[in-house]
């Protein structure tokens, strides 16, 4: 359990998106949802944001629910696919980021922009990663 809430947030915190990959419901909103009766009994004075209440809820951790388990572990799996999901388009639209966006920083959507931008020129292979993955819809 340790390790589940120490990866999520890290994660959450390098991480701070909700694309397509994280689309259904938010994995704050999962862990705020799965743990709502814990935050308000042990964490209500706690002040959200760079995870604090997730560290409120380690501290707790043998205090927890099933269902916050549950949750807890269910945003740490979702987390860790959107991850997954980023590091293999990355791979595979390498050569046409160093190519075709070298000047644009990453971060915020940016590199994803300048694909979608040069879209003519982009391999069909980082076209299919983009598809595959869900961060490009067409």
């Amino acid at each position: 359990m340790k390790r589940v809430l120490f990866a999520i947030g890290i994660l959450a915190i390098c991480f701070g998106f909700s694309g397509n990959l994280l689309a259904e419901e938010s994995l704050i909103d999962t862990v705020a949802n799965g743990c709502k009766t814990e935050i308000t009994t042990y964490c209500k004075g706690v002040t959200p944001g760079e995870g604090r209440i997730l560290a409120c809820l380690f501290a707790y951790e043998d205090k927890l629910s099933g269902q916050c388990e549950y949750a807890l572990y269910d945003a740490a799996a979702r987390l860790e696919r959107a991850v997954t999901a980023l590091n293999f388009v990355a791979q595979e639209c390498e050569a046409d980021i160093t190519t075709l966006c070298k000047n644009v920083a990453a971060g915020e959507g940016r590199l994803l922009q300048c694909l979608e931008k040069n879209d003519a020129k982009v391999s069909k292979r980082c076209k299919e990663a983009l598809k595959g993955t869900g961060l490009k819809q067409k």
